[in-house]
């Protein structure tokens, strides 16, 4: 949208996007910060509410567009991205974002996930990642860590887990990002720059699952434990960590590893440099390799933005060649072209 626009749409606050509908998740859950912070940003964005639509399929996170006050629609397990996908078609003007789940997204869902990340639709996609099947009362899911115990898998999952950002990544998704349920500044710039982008916008949410995986990420999220597990991704800022900023990731040839910027025998002149607009996705890759090593800080932040023309445009300027040249195609022609028969 245009400044000039921007300035032009009507003036809202974070209450304007509150529902009014009670909020049914469990006290403590990592959702209600997911939602506190998206309400926050949506009166920035200079977007009219009924131009917003929510879409979700099925899981504790799926209860979003009801607590949205924008346009909702309640999907099936697994279907969101390709309920939003056809809604952007159809509608281009609207601006389409989905809630979604790591059992909804990535297990049921995850064929349509990785193909509007290759064709660059433009909608947004929140997935709150808690590692597990909340819903449905604890079962794991596909993020879980290998050895997970719960109800389904009693003796440990022998299932190796996704990393959602590395899956994005390789289909191709033009804004892939990560942030933390309980950073709410840092969920609140994600939220902005995915809405700001265009094409398929990517967030992955550490969020937490007090009833059924409680301290899933508070290596990540709690003081004392952050400071020495996470390193934010600046765009050209070296990647520095620690407690007293005194570790950085350098590359050893293409594999990162941890150094000690205080001691003298290295500087940050030595550090790797975010570069979230480079054009090809080695950085990104590498970065995303970082997840599940015990060895390293989990990156957190940006880890891609590409220019690239999304499917629902190239799609219109078709539809409108075709109105333009009407007359020019023959349906009954096509339909019946080559090897046809009639049965009787």
């Amino acid at each position: 949208m245009s400044e000039a626009a921007v300035k032009e749409a009507k003036k809202y606050t974070a209450k304007d996007f509150q529902s009014g509908q009670d909020v049914r998740w469990c006290p403590g859950c990592g959702d209600y910060s997911i939602l506190a912070q998206t309400q926050r940003v949506f009166p920035d964005l200079g977007i009219e509410k009924k131009d917003i639509v929510w879409v979700s399929g099925i899981g504790c996170s799926s209860r979003f567009p009801y607590y949205m006050d924008t346009y909702g629609l309640h999907g099936i397990h697994g279907r969101a991205a390709v309920i939003a996908s056809g809604l952007k078609m159809a509608r281009p003007e609207l601006s389409v974002w989905v809630a979604t789940g790591d059992g909804d997204l990535l297990s049921i869902g995850g064929n349509h996930f990785i193909h509007v990340c290759r064709r660059n639709v433009d909608i947004k996609i929140l997935l709150f990642n808690n590692q597990i099947y909340g819903l449905t009362k604890g079962q794991y899911s596909p993020t879980s860590e290998f050895g997970k115990i719960t109800k389904s898998t009693p003796w440990g999952s022998i299932d190796y887990p996704f990393n959602p950002v590395a899956l994005a990544l390789g289909a191709e998704c033009t804004f892939v990002a990560r942030s933390l349920d309980r950073n709410a500044k840092h969920l609140q710039s994600m939220i902005k720059a995915a809405a700001e982008h265009t094409g398929t916008a990517f967030i992955e949410i550490y969020q937490n699952c007090n009833v059924f995986n409680d301290g899933a990420f508070f290596h990540l999220t709690e003081k004392g434990q952050k400071e020495e597990n996470v390193v934010f991704l600046e765009h050209g800022k070296p990647l520095v960590f620690g407690a007293n900023s005194d570790k950085g990731i350098k590359l050893d040839g293409f594999t990162p590893k941890v150094v000690n910027i205080e001691n003298g025998e290295f500087s940050k002149n030595d550090l790797l440099v975010h570069d979230e607009n480079k054009n090809d996705d080695v950085l990104a890759y590498i970065l995303s390799s970082m997840t599940y090593d015990p060895n390293l800080p989990t990156p957190i932040g940006i880890f891609k933005k590409a220019n690239k023309p999304t499917y629902d445009a190239e799609m219109n300027k078709q539809i409108q060649k075709a109105i333009e040249k009407r007359g020019e195609g023959d349906l009954d022609k096509l339909l019946h072209k080559g090897e046809t028969w009639v049965v009787k």
